[in-house]
């Protein structure tokens, strides 16, 4: 049995059963005055979001253990020669994730945000990264451009950038695929 599906059939039936522990608690003492019930069901929710969070870091964890994860982040650093709309990522021929992009989300690009595209596992060696861009180039005209990274994947956790970046010599867009160290 795979350690994800183990994690489900114990944590979540444990989660569920505090929840129960903790009411039928409530319901068998009842307080005095709605004030102090209203307190001890803010508890309640508070122990319930803080298990959920332990749940997702530990399901996080086991899904993408450090020593093989690979996370993609996209940054921008545009204004004039390039209007992001979409990104596709390739990981060895194989899409992993197309990403369409809403207003918002460029303009907090814009605003020096970065974003996570991608976060998987591979195993080590040579990996090759394709990354796909669409959107509105110079003069307002649809654009298309890709970037090739090989990337060589040892143990341990790797993190990669797509940045876009306005070239104002050429008056156009630099897409360039870097590895974090």
């Amino acid at each position: 049995m795979s350690q994800h599906k183990l994690l489900v059939r114990v944590a979540r039936p444990l989660i569920a059963g505090l929840c129960l522990l903790m009411a039928t608690h409530l319901l068998a003492e009842p307080p005095a005055d709605t004030a102090s019930l209203d307190e001890n069901i803010q508890s309640l929710k508070e122990d319930v979001i803080a298990l959920n969070r332990d749940l997702f870091i530990l399901e996080e964890e086991l899904l993408y253990p450090s020593n093989t994860q690979v996370a993609v982040f996209v940054s921008l650093d545009v204004g004039k020669f390039f209007s992001l709309d979409s990104v596709q990522l390739k990981v060895d021929d194989k899409v992993v994730t197309n990403y369409l992009y809403t207003g918002r989300e460029v303009e907090a690009l814009h605003r020096g945000g970065i974003q996570r595209l991608y976060m998987g596992n591979l195993k080590a060696g040579e990996h090759e990264l394709v990354a796909i861009y669409t959107g509105k180039g110079p003069n307002g005209r649809d654009y298309r451009r890709g970037a090739t990274h090989v990337l060589n994947k040892t143990l341990g956790a790797k993190f990669i950038e797509l940045k876009i970046v306005d070239n104002p010599s050429s008056e156009q867009p630099d897409f360039s695929i870097r590895e974090w160290e």
